[in-house]
Parts: C-alpha cells; structure tokens; sequence
C-alpha cells in the first residue's frame, strides 16, 4: 500500500466518520491545549465532561492562571494524574506572568511549556497555527505498522525513529 493511496482514503474517511468534539471547531491554542492535557491517559468519553467544566469554570487562561490551585484540583477531581493539573496551572501561570497571556505560535516553543511534551506541542501547532507537523504517539505508531505490515518493534527507540523518519511527516 502506498502513502498516497492511504492518505487519500483516510481524508474521505474522516469527514464521514469523525466524532463532532468542541475543539476541533476552534483555532484556540488554550482549547485545544486544556483538551490535550485532560485527554491525556483518559478516553474522550471520560474526558468530555471535566472539559466542559474547565471551559465553564476557567474559559481562558488568564481565568486559569489566576484560579486557586485549590479549585483546578477540584474541578480535575476523578480525572487522576493530578499532576496533570499541577502542571496545567503552573504552564497556565507562565503563559499569562510571563507571555503576555499568549501562547507560542510554533512547535518549538510549545515545547519549552510545562507539561507539554512533543505530541501536545504537535497537537497545538498542527491544528492552531496549521504548522505543519505530525501528531505522533503509540496509538498512531500502533496503526502505521498494522497497515503497512511492519515487522519491527514500534515501541523501541529504532522503530520510533524509522517510523518518524517517513515520508508522511
């Protein structure tokens, strides 16, 4: 199978079968961050209700940045790894003291916030600014080597980098 070939059919997939979720309907880099930090080792279905919440309670990071750290623990109560939270309000913190409330606009500087790791930081260049750069992480490695009938360890730091090394990035 071909990457063309591939590509061209997941793009006629996905307008028919993707899930309606509110920060695909948005360039906001602080929605579509707050979603990658909650949906972090949490399923969509678990996550979509404390994301409503976070929106309702803090609709934008200076409302974040400024909240207790009492209250975000709160309002991330069930989710677990609560250092996720932590790490969101201290990122949120920085962003707003020490940023001008402004997010980086590009993958490199996304990656020096807190908290943000390389698919975060792609997740947000990639879908605000439209920067061109994969959003890569074991489920995504999981189905390239399914559909290409790769026989390597995807987990392994060789097959990682293989894999980030093709063409589709």
């Amino acid at each position: 199978m071909s990457f063309n070939y591939f590509t061209e059919n997941l793009l006629r997939w996905y307008p028919l079968h993707r899930r309606d979720l509110p920060w695909r309907e948005t360039r906001n880099p602080y929605i579509i961050w707050l979603s990658e930090i909650i949906l972090q080792q949490t399923r969509v279905a678990q996550g979509l209700p404390y994301f409503h919440a976070f929106i309702e309670k803090f609709p934008t990071v200076a409302d974040l940045a400024n909240a207790p750290e009492e209250e975000i623990l709160r309002t991330w109560q069930g989710l677990g790894y609560y250092s996720r939270a932590r790490n969101l309000h201290a990122c949120a913190r920085y962003i707003v003291n020490e940023n001008n409330g402004e997010f980086p606009d590009n993958y490199a500087g996304l990656l020096k916030l807190k908290g943000v790791g390389p698919y975060t930081a792609a997740a947000i260049a990639s879908f605000a600014y439209k920067e061109p750069v994969a959003v890569l992480d074991g489920n995504v490695f999981r189905v390239l080597a399914r559909v290409f009938g790769l026989d390597m360890d995807i987990s392994s730091p060789k097959g990682k980098r293989s894999l980030k090394s093709w063409p589709i990035n």
